[in-house]
């Protein structure tokens, strides 16, 4: 099929690169809105006790959890007569916008915890009503009508709903300036690999149709369904990535054939059936990798596994049809520039299998070494703390924190769908309990266990809901009202519920969804391989490569270690959806250098039927190549270190380390040293999966040139 496919591209060359050219125009258009239509944020599970209760609050009540935050400065005082009377003003002009409810002002008497220690700010609390699109578009109004100098006051605007917004403008200029770090770089760093401008230029060309192609469907998608600004990232970064690692191979192996003496035509069409059909299982792989992201409820994370098979598809479906017909159009050219001797890994291969325990001992030590600050893993969610201190809103959350006792913009919301005459005693008893300040509901106000004042329509019908304000650590109070028996079902919502258990649906969906994932990289490598003991040696391998990126996530991002230099707030926990992420991206990556690897190894082995020689010559053909790709993907995800937000700044440290920790001790070191002590066993299967991989397996030389030696071992017991 591979071989038709490049036949039909090169007699249509020119043609397939005029669509292409239009393809990329369109993309371009597309891309330009997608930012507009994504959503920052993402991390919450619908699903969940704390969503259940949202969604009976936003439909029953019209009301949803405190999500708008105005921090008043008074230079005078908020006491003061003329700031008085301007901030009771502002509190009744907010109450009064369309959208916006449940406003809670210093000046309106209910609330005097919304005044700052120092007496000199005070903040005004609302909620705007809708799903994320029409907060986002009534923020952006609200912002511009309410910040900056008003009546002599200073206004800020701040609260989850700016946290959100500002979330996607901080990821556009990070996308921005990481496209304008890359692509030159990159280029150098081709220019130095190939010897050859010409051919340098070709993986820039796919990576930049890919990403254009990429933008363009996930704004196709936004039109049937919710994204996080988190996919923009993954198709630009990822897209990148991949184009220029499957272009690499496919140019590297073209440039084989044409020393091998065959024309144009036929080294593209024999570049196609060994290289092209590489870079399709590779691409099947990394999207089975990313896929189990979207086994997680979070928008963030099914997100991310929409853009990374969004991605790894086009980057295969680029780099076999554009890709080939440019090298159709340029010939030879491609071919001509510096070659370097490729002797080195046939060494280091050799050198490993001949110690191979004292090559792999030292080496998973390294690698457990570093992994080792990973067991003390704190899980948490982001808050204001991950974005840049230019950030409004944690400027406002900052001076909230830090001046206020106040929870106001912390409340939990217990909502009760069928209520009855004991909800008085049961709010009276909440706002008992340790770390509360103020339970409001229907039939008043409490403050440890005495009533107050009434505080409004709180109740629907049967249903009513408790807002629940907390001093100190809202998580605790979770915890605690949770814990207090009810005397009719409830369900506790509000900012730090939905944190407690998105945390809580992660750890649960986590080992399902990596169950899922290895029960198909299993099925997919066997088809490879035709093996039953490499695929596992390949799972492990890969699960090995990624201890020191969560070890340094922990170390740096956790403990703080660096972050002077790489600029950004400990906060003592870990982000819990960024292991997560980086699981999902970081194996996806990892089995990729996989399926280079083994599917060259299993071409040399078809033909040689020599198991240790094949070792030592698929290292020798594609290892320079993989540790190439491994150095350009690392640059390219070093931009995610350009970032203002934390935990993209983890990718940027993360992803880099375990792609080169896989390319130089994974490849150069455990895989030949496991290859070479599986012995015969290596390439075993039983009997009925032999003859099941003769029909439907995967084979990067053709079946019909290359005898199968899946019975012959007696190569693997030296090594030459």
């Amino acid at each position: 099929m591979l071989g038709r496919l490049a036949g039909f591209v090169v007699r249509r060359r020119r043609a397939v690169l005029v669509v292409a050219l239009l393809l990329a125009l369109v993309g371009g258009a597309g891309g330009a809105t997608l930012f507009d239509r994504v959503k920052g944020g993402g991390f919450d599970d619908p699903g969940s006790e704390s969503g259940r209760a949202a969604e009976i609050l936003r439909d029953g009540f019209g009301q949803g959890p405190p999500n708008l935050v105005l921090l008043v400065d008074a230079p005078k005082g908020v006491d003061d007569p003329a700031a008085a009377r301007a901030g009771a003003g502002l509190g009744k002009r907010l109450a009064g916008e369309e959208g916006v409810v449940n406003v809670a002002s210093y000046w309106d008497g209910r609330a005097p915890q919304l005044k700052g220690k120092r007496g000199d700010k005070a903040l005004v609390v609302a909620t705007i009503r809708g799903d994320d699109t029409a907060v986002e578009k009534r923020l952006e109004r609200l912002a511009g009508a309410y910040e900056g100098k008003r009546d002599g006051l200073e206004v800020s605007v701040g609260g989850y709903a700016m946290l959100q917004h500002e979330m996607v403008e901080q990821s556009q200029k990070d996308v921005q300036l990481g496209e304008a770090i890359v692509f030159p770089v990159t280029l150098v760093a081709l220019v130095l690999l190939f010897g050859s401008v010409v051919a340098a230029s070709l993986p820039l060309a796919v990576a930049l149709l890919t990403v254009l192609l990429g933008m363009a469907t996930m704004w196709a998608l936004t039109q049937v369904t919710d994204l996080s600004v988190f996919a923009i990232n993954v198709i630009t970064l990822l897209g990148l990535g991949l184009a220029i690692d499957y272009s690499l191979l496919v140019v590297n192996r073209y440039r084989e054939e044409l020393r091998a003496g065959n024309a144009g035509p036929e080294a593209i069409a024999a570049t196609m059936r060994t290289a092209g059909r590489t870079v399709v299982f590779s691409a099947v792989t990394v999207a089975v990798a990313l896929s189990g992201l979207g086994l997680f409820p979070m928008l963030a994370l099914r997100s991310m596994a929409y853009g990374g098979i969004v991605t790894a598809g086009l980057s295969a479906l680029v780099s076999l049809t554009v890709l080939p017909a440019l090298l159709a159009v340029l010939g030879d050219r491609v071919g001509r520039g510096r070659e370097r001797a490729t002797g080195f890994w046939h060494r280091v291969a050799s050198f490993v299998m001949r110690r191979p325990v004292g090559v792999a001992a030292p080496a998973v030590l390294v690698l457990l070494v570093l992994g080792a600050p990973f067991l003390g893993i704190k899980l948490g969610m982001p808050d204001e703390r991950v974005m840049p201190e230019s950030s409004g809103a944690r400027h406002v959350a900052t001076v909230v924190r830090g001046e206020f006792s106040s929870g106001e913009q912390n409340a939990l919301q217990v909502v009760a769908p069928e209520a009855d005459g004991r909800l008085g005693a049961y709010a009276e008893r909440l706002s008992r309990l340790d770390g509360v300040a103020r339970v409001d509901t229907s039939t008043g106000s409490y403050a440890d266990g005495a009533r107050r004042d009434v505080r409004g329509a709180f109740a629907q019908g049967r249903a009513a809901y408790l807002s629940v304000v907390p001093e100190g650590d809202a998580g605790r109070v979770v915890k605690r009202v949770r814990a207090e028996p009810a005397p009719f079902r409830v369900l506790v919502g509000g900012t730090a519920a939905v944190n407690e258990d998105g945390t809580a649906s992660l750890k649960h969906r986590l080992p399902y969804a990596l169950a899922a994932v290895v029960g198909m990289m299993l099925v997919l490598l066997f088809l490879l391989t035709g093996s039953v003991l490499l695929p596992v040696i390949a799972l492990v391998l890969s699960g090995l490569s990624l201890t020191a990126a969560f070890g340094a996530l922990v170390w740096i991002f956790q403990d703080g270690h660096l972050s002077g230099a790489l600029g950004f707030t400990v906060t003592g926990t870990t982000i819990a959806t960024v292991p997560v992420m980086l699981f999902g991206v970081a194996f996806g990556l990892a089995m990729d250098y996989q399926v280079f690897m083994l599917a060259r190894i299993r071409e040399e082995y078809e033909l040689t039927g020599d198991g240790t020689r094949a070792v030592a010559m698929g290292l020798e053909r594609v290892g320079r190549i993989v540790s190439a790709a491994a150095v350009l993907m690392a640059i390219v995800f070093l931009a995610f270190l350009v970032s203002g937000m934390t935990f993209m700044k983890a990718f940027g440290i993360g992803l880099p380390l375990a792609v080169l920790m896989d390319a130089t001790l994974i490849r150069g070191a455990l895989l030949p040293a496991a290859m070479r002590l599986g012995g015969r066993a290596t390439w075993w299967a039983p009997g009925p999966l032999r003859r099941l991989h003769a029909r439907f397996g995967l084979r990067e030389a053709d079946a019909a040139e290359a005898p199968s030696f899946s019975g012959d071992f007696s190569g693997f017991d030296r090594v030459r």
